[in-house]
């Protein structure tokens, strides 16, 4: 939800990075001054050592000396969804072994609007080379008023229909590494929603969630198998590679689920420096959420803004658009504006397609398109402070933030 939020004002940036210090490493204390002299990357930490100390004091952009980097965004922000927002991020990425290259990453955040909502949510990517793991998982849990506004893509915003519901969220996944960069492994996952409350709204957009089906609560509940690749150092902000995933997801009344269904997650993303010698970025993103069988709860269908990272359909308020199916493509350039890498900007352009109800026939293509600035929080994992604006059809716009790349 933080990736949904637009910005009103940003209280603060902070970056800070905690590490051990070995005696090989203190002799090489001169040789690393000498690196920071030297350097031109910049993030927000050495805008705060310039104004606090009076001097610019450049991390070591190696990272081979830290264990830990964190970032923290306090900031107030607006959104169709939410109202007036305070919000908490964090972002902490780390290497569990120094001597290896992947970059683990856990971000959360902690927010409360006007409307009353409320939500935390924790997700994590950690690499354990040593072993060949990668431990995958998205928690959260809500308590939220907001609004839905049917099934298919014919609709606008005035057809919003009121809703409320507590939600938790409970995703894990383990894969093992057995070629280079591929990974098999399951997973589980559960979605509870409960309390949930139709409070008002257009007649035609209630009866259609009456007539699929909107109980006072749900859950699915249900065991994956997982294929995938990645070649990425960064997951945070990845200047090339690629990751491809193929998660098979099977929900049991035997394992708490209200219905027995099955669903594919299809989801690829490449990463290209262009030009080729420049260090700007040229990304793509796919992402496809098909209903195989059965039935799921509506809270529990594929819906923009719901994906793992809620970052699907910038230009569009969250719930905007839902169906059984669902099918996404992003692409977004990135670039810098300054050479010392603090400040960048972005350009990019999406289009989404879901099924409509009862049909179930995919007949409509939404777009949205937009424009965004990154502020550099920590030069070392690359990471930013993304603040965008988007523009979706049918006079559908707003700014959106979030800590670290959008994908």
């Amino acid at each position: 939800m933080l990736r949904r939020i637009i910005i009103i004002s940003l209280f603060a940036g902070f970056s800070f990075c905690l590490y051990s210090q070995t005696k090989s490493d203190s002799l090489k204390k001169d040789s690393i001054v000498k690196l920071h002299k030297e350097s031109k990357l910049k993030d927000i930490i050495d805008i705060y050592k310039k104004v606090v100390n009076g001097e610019s004091v450049v991390d070591d952009t190696s990272g081979k000396n830290r264990k830990i980097y964190a970032s923290v965004v306090p900031a107030a922000g607006y959104a169709m969804a939410t109202g007036l927002t305070g919000v908490i991020a964090s972002n902490i990425s780390f290497y569990l072994d120094t001597n290896k290259s992947k970059l683990s990453l856990i971000s959360a955040s902690a927010d409360y609007s006007q409307f009353n909502q409320y939500w935390g949510m924790i997700n994590s990517y950690i690499a354990d080379d040593d072993l060949k793991l990668k431990f995958i998982g998205d928690w959260r849990i809500y308590k939220f008023p907001t609004k839905t506004f049917g099934l298919g893509g014919h609709n606008s915003l005035s057809d919003a229909f009121h809703i409320d519901f507590a939600y938790l969220k409970f995703h894990e996944i383990v894969v093992r590494e057995i070629f280079p960069d591929f990974f098999v492994g399951l997973g589980y996952h559960l979605d509870y929603h409960w309390e949930i409350e139709k409070l008002s709204g257009p007649e035609n957009i209630y009866q259609q969630i009456i007539e699929y089906g909107l109980n006072d609560k749900s859950i699915t509940s249900g065991l994956s198998f997982n294929l995938r690749f990645d070649n990425r150092e960064n997951p945070i902000n990845p200047d090339k590679g690629m990751t491809a995933s193929v998660q098979l997801r099977n929900n049991f009344n035997a394992i708490g689920s209200d219905y027995n269904s099955k669903s594919l997650l299809i989801e690829v993303r490449k990463y290209f420096k262009f030009p080729f010698e420049s260090e700007n970025i040229l990304a793509f993103w796919s992402y496809n959420n098909i209903t195989v069988s059965g039935k799921l709860p509506y809270l529990d269908l594929p819906s923009t803004g719901w994906d793992a990272y809620d970052n699907t359909g910038r230009g569009y308020v969250q719930g905007r658009f839902r169906g059984t199916d669902f099918v996404y493509l992003e692409s977004e350039y990135r670039f810098k504006i300054t050479n010392n890498g603090l400040f960048g900007g972005v350009v990019f352009a999406n289009a989404e397609s879901l099924t409509e109800y009862p049909s179930n026939n995919f007949n409509t293509v939404l777009f949205a398109k937009g424009i965004g600035l990154r502020i550099k929080i920590n030069k070392i994992t690359k990471s930013n402070l993304a603040i965008d604006y988007g523009f979706g059809q049918g006079k559908s716009s707003g700014l959106f933030l979030n800590l670290g790349e959008f994908f």
